[in-house]
């Protein structure tokens, strides 16, 4: 099957039906998407579909085939950082760090959707994405902290 994986096609000989997230990780080498719970409810392993934050958990090979596939890895470099990348940076959002890769793909998705989201909508959009270690304070403060850099830009 062949994918399109942040910006370059990419092979893997794969059944349709096995998890988008195990052909990330395990075919491909793309482990910055985590496995958390395995059915859609913690975000840990959140990728960008086609421009939608999908739980790659979820999402077969087969149904992923042809689509633009974002991960984090394709958001940003450590040289240049994506916005939400820098903010979560800057605001010392990670503590345990496991379930960071699903909170930006999320939080960037947001953005992408409302460039100046309220509280409120943070709260909402950011929900289905658990952080055991706590760390929701710091996620908002980063996320509007992002909504300023990209206004910015």
């Amino acid at each position: 099957m062949e994918f399109m994986v942040n910006g370059a096609l990419r092979e893997a000989d794969v059944e349709p039906e096995m998890p988008l997230l195990w052909v990330l990780r395990d075919e491909l080498g793309l482990s910055g998407t985590k496995f958390g719970c395995g059915i859609a409810q913690c975000g840990a392993c959140t990728v960008h579909v086609d421009g939608l934050a999908v739980r790659a958990c979820q999402m077969t090979a087969g149904e992923a085939e042809g689509a633009e596939i974002t991960t984090i890895e394709g958001l940003g470099t450590p040289e240049a950082p994506h916005p939400v990348q820098q903010a979560w940076i800057e605001a010392q959002v990670a503590q345990c760090g496991y379930c960071q890769s699903g909170q930006i793909m999320q939080a960037a998705w947001l953005l992408e959707q409302n460039p100046a989201p309220s509280d409120e909508e943070i709260d909402a959009t950011m929900s289905g994405n658990l952080c055991r270690c706590g760390t929701y304070p710091r996620i908002r403060q980063a996320v509007h902290a992002a909504a300023s850099k990209m206004k910015e830009a």
